[in-house]
């Protein structure tokens, strides 16, 4: 088991590339099933997820080569093969496969999703897209099992803006004949990552980003070369961590329209800002006021940094309450963050926060984020050292955290027990 071990106290100072985007590589990985000629992805964040899905490819018949942080797929021998477990019951994103192989081939059979398990997602607004566009779609032995003769587009209202059924339905649609209207879409800007390597295929794809996406559908798709986008939650985890160490860091690759939402909260905190064409710099000062954040579907604040919110929420002066409108169970992190001695409770979808002190403890990642969180927790104390495990979720969405940490002259490292 490893476990990562933290110093704190010291304020982070230098500069930080971000990698691409986890949220987006889970999404377009899959989508390269759709075409016939071979897809090239610049910028992927070398995770345990992307690794999981390279594997996934492999067996379904797909060349897959990596060169530095690219991956070259050649999915033209790909074959539909059910694949009710295996590697995809590793990932919580493996539902994209069902949107991919039933554009692809107008079957699949896919295994119900693991990953975090910080609280369920139904999948119910992903398979009624899939049944609009007339498949079959089944659940049998926790397998889900679609079946199409052929897709025709049609007008799908989703009853929640969910970013994954959003996507799911954007693959299947593609190589559907005729129009797809999505109406009440997601506006992630990942969603606008998968339809710009969608369109760079052949894909007619518009609106992506606003409540209505247009799809015409196209019976062929061809390989491309796409960079992804910078990854929006991995930028604020480390602008988090050096408001809360008070540092003075330099977020490098980085899309400042994307963080508006936490750097107007990081600014009403008192954080010195500077925005850039393509970084942000974060400048730490000597105290913060407290701020109320709410969690909401974006361009509202990222409940993905929501956890990590929480602990920069304790270096605040009075008290502050962060609320998640997205998901209603995701503080299994606070718990782990009350045996380092904050003083928080939770209430309904509220956490109330009251700033002071943390002390070095060993505490548990239950989950990606949650990790985080605990991480720069462990950043901001002064004495003893801070145990973390679960590292195994860490590595699910942030690649080079360690080194990365490590150059910004925090005195973290690994350790295997």
């Amino acid at each position: 088991m490893e476990k990562l071990m933290i110093t704190g106290g010291r304020p982070l100072q230098g500069t930080v590339s971000i990698s691409g985007a986890k949220n987006s590589a889970i999404a377009l990985i899959p989508a390269a099933i759709l075409a016939e000629s071979e897809v090239i992805l610049d910028n992927l964040p070398l995770l345990s997820d992307v690794a999981v899905y390279s594997e996934i490819l492999e067996e379904l018949g797909a060349t897959v080569t990596w060169e530095g942080s690219q991956m070259k797929i050649d999915p033209s021998s790909i074959k539909s093969i059910p694949m009710p477990n295996g590697p995809v019951k590793k990932l919580r994103a493996s539902y994209y496969m069902m949107g991919a192989m039933l554009g692809r081939f107008k079957e699949a059979i896919i295994g119900l999703p693991g990953g975090c398990n910080f609280e369920p997602r139904p999948i119910d607004q992903h398979i009624k897209g899939f049944e609009a566009l007339g498949a079959t779609v089944t659940n049998e032995h926790g397998a889900i099992h679609l079946h199409a003769k052929e897709l025709r587009g049609t007008k799908i209202y989703l009853d929640v803006s969910s970013v994954g059924a959003t996507i799911n339905i954007m693959l299947a649609a593609a190589r559907a004949k005729g129009a797809t209207i999505i109406e009440n879409a997601a506006k992630e800007p990942e969603i606008i990552d998968v339809a710009t390597l969608l369109n760079s295929m052949g894909a007619i794809i518009k609106g992506a980003g606003t409540e209505t996406i247009r799809i015409e559908g196209v019976s062929e798709l061809h390989g491309c070369r796409h960079s992804i986008i910078p990854d929006r939650i991995q930028a604020g985890t480390y602008m988090i961590a050096a408001a809360a160490t008070r540092g003075n860091v330099l977020i490098d690759n980085v899309i400042p329209k994307h963080m508006e939402a936490l750097t107007a909260k990081m600014q009403e905190m008192g954080i010195g800002i500077e925005e850039y064409d393509e970084s942000i710099r974060v400048l730490g000062a000597p105290s913060y006021e407290h701020v109320d954040v709410k969690a909401l579907i974006y361009p509202g604040f990222a409940t993905d940094l929501q956890s990590p919110m929480t602990s920069l929420l304790t270096q605040a002066q009075g008290v502050s309450v962060l609320s998640d409108f997205v998901y209603s169970n995701r503080f299994k992190h606070v718990p782990e963050l009350v045996r380092m001695g904050a003083k928080i409770r939770v209430e309904g979808r509220s956490a109330i926060i009251e700033g002071g002190q943390l002390n070095a403890a060993k505490v548990k990642a239950a989950d990606l984020r949650a990790g985080a969180a605990l991480v720069i927790a462990g950043l901001t104390v002064s004495e003893g050292v801070t145990e973390v495990t679960g590292v195994e979720y860490i590595d699910r969405g942030y690649d080079h955290l360690v080194s990365n940490l490590r150059l910004l002259g925090a005195d973290v490292w690994r350790q295997t027990e």
